[in-house]
């Protein structure tokens, strides 16, 4: 069976640390494929600053393409809101059933883990790979056996929050994001300050 690591998240904006932590993966041999899944509404987030799902899907599709191994998927616009990962899940297999499917999360995520809905199924069902997040500890000694985690790899000290915060302030995001949809968050994202000096030096 083929083997896809489902990376799920809001994506606002996808920034280098969620493709840097995909080539890992891959490189790791841990799946066949990493399929970027963007959430048109995680229902622990209720965040009105995101971009709407089809921008920030067009947004993915743009900054991987041609990253080998990398797919983005609409999957989840497609089933019922709010958008729960059992549920996506359950259809995935459906939709898929020649295809093993786990899950790559922050370790904030696996520490909230208790709260998402069926927890306890879905470790009975699907493998979770926790890559480490500046602030989140957690303890491998309790983790259960289909939790793995994964302390190389990479630790990004910057958010799509701490992006977005950065672009309002009319701040250089350009070490942040892949260079091929930094204009489109320039335009999206327009800087409260009326010129940016770093964007006119460009």
């Amino acid at each position: 069976m083929k083997h896809v690591i489902l990376f799920g998240g809001s994506f606002s904006p996808i920034h280098n640390g969620h493709i840097g932590l995909a080539r890992y993966v891959l490189r790791q041999g841990i799946g066949d494929e990493v399929w970027l899944m963007v959430s048109p509404q995680n229902p622990l987030k209720q965040n009105n600053s995101l971009l709407a799902e089809t921008e920030r899907l067009r947004l993915c599709q743009k900054a991987v393409e041609g990253e080998e191994g990398i797919n983005v998927t609409d999957f989840e616009f497609h089933l019922p809101r709010p958008s729960y990962t059992w549920n996506t899940l359950q259809a995935l297999s459906k939709a898929y059933p020649n295809t093993q499917f786990s899950l790559l999360v922050g370790a904030d995520n696996w520490n909230s883990f208790a709260h998402w809905a069926h927890p306890d199924d879905i470790l009975r069902n699907h493998h979770l790979y926790v890559y480490p997040r500046e602030g989140s500890s957690l303890s491998t000694e309790t983790l259960p056996p289909t939790v793995h985690y994964l302390p190389a790899a990479p630790l990004y000290p910057y958010s799509s929050t701490k992006i977005r915060e950065r672009l309002e302030r009319g701040e250089n995001i350009s070490a942040f994001v892949p260079n091929v949809i930094l204009q489109d968050l320039l335009r999206l994202y327009p800087a409260d300050k009326a010129e940016n000096q770093w964007t006119c030096e460009r």
